[in-house]
């Protein structure tokens, strides 16, 4: 029975024997290498080593994530393609899938950059020290993930769904490839506010960075007032900075009356 190997398969397989010093191709016919040098017959060129071509496929993981998002309808549907999604490596070294936490009637959107270490282990977004924090922040203007009112309850989520190893700085390219996950997200959850939480989020959303400079200072995207803040692992490592996390939830309080 005959079995095709995909691109990937192959690449792994063919790196696994060159790592284990397998580095030229086997012969036609066997070799005894207790026989003198002078006993062994050269083979002939044509036979001396096979190549294996390996045509890497045309493939776009941009499109592919782009069409799975826009076929969910919901967000079971879109966490199911998500689960489904098989071109980001990420995903082969994470424990789970981080997708959301909160109410998905929130007024607020909160995205932040990637899960954790903790986060990975629980499979919920913001649920370390960086949580915590949030949760206190949050509830200092009388919110929270899960509210007694549901218009004061807020939506979590990542820009990122899989940890990256050692906690390392996203790519590029996986960002890329989980922005049409991320925008359908916003889609079905149509929050009234989003708040961006570091660097990360803003590159991904605002295609900018520096959030000592953006912080604070409502813009629009995604078809909705955006708000980009501190992201709270940074008010750990910079309690100064909290003052201006302060005025920032200020803000969101006025907005959200604002748009009342």
């Amino acid at each position: 029975m005959e079995s095709a190997l995909d691109y990937y398969t192959a690449r792994a397989l063919l790196e696994w024997q060159v790592e284990l010093g397998a580095t030229e191709a086997i012969l036609d016919a066997p070799v005894n290498r207790y026989d003198t040098p002078a006993k062994i017959s050269k083979p002939a060129p044509a036979a001396a080593a096979q190549s294996v071509s390996v045509t890497q496929p045309d493939i776009d993981p941009v499109q592919i994530a782009r069409e799975a998002a826009n076929c969910a309808t919901d967000l079971d549907g879109l966490q199911a393609a998500l689960a489904g999604f098989e071109h980001c490596d990420l995903k082969r070294g994470a424990r789970n899938l981080v997708f959301a936490d909160g109410n998905p009637a929130a007024r607020v959107m909160i995205i932040g950059e990637a899960p954790g270490r903790d986060e990975d282990r629980e499979g919920r977004p913001f649920v370390g020290r960086a949580g915590h924090l949030l949760n206190r922040m949050l509830a200092a203007i009388d919110m929270g993930r899960v509210h007694n009112l549901s218009a004061q309850s807020v939506y979590i989520t990542n820009v990122l769904p899989w940890r990256p190893p050692q906690n390392r700085a996203p790519q590029t390219e996986e960002i890329a490839m989980m922005l049409p996950f991320l925008r359908r997200h916003v889609e079905i959850v149509a929050p009234d506010i989003i708040v961006l939480m570091g660097n990360i989020s803003c590159s991904a959303v605002l295609g900018k960075r520096g959030i000592t400079r953006l912080r604070g200072n409502w813009t629009e995207a995604l078809g909705k007032p955006v708000l980009p803040m501190f992201h709270p692992a940074y008010l750990l490592r910079q309690p100064t900075a909290k003052r201006e996390a302060w005025a920032d939830l200020l803000s969101l309080q006025a907005k959200l009356r604002d748009l009342v």
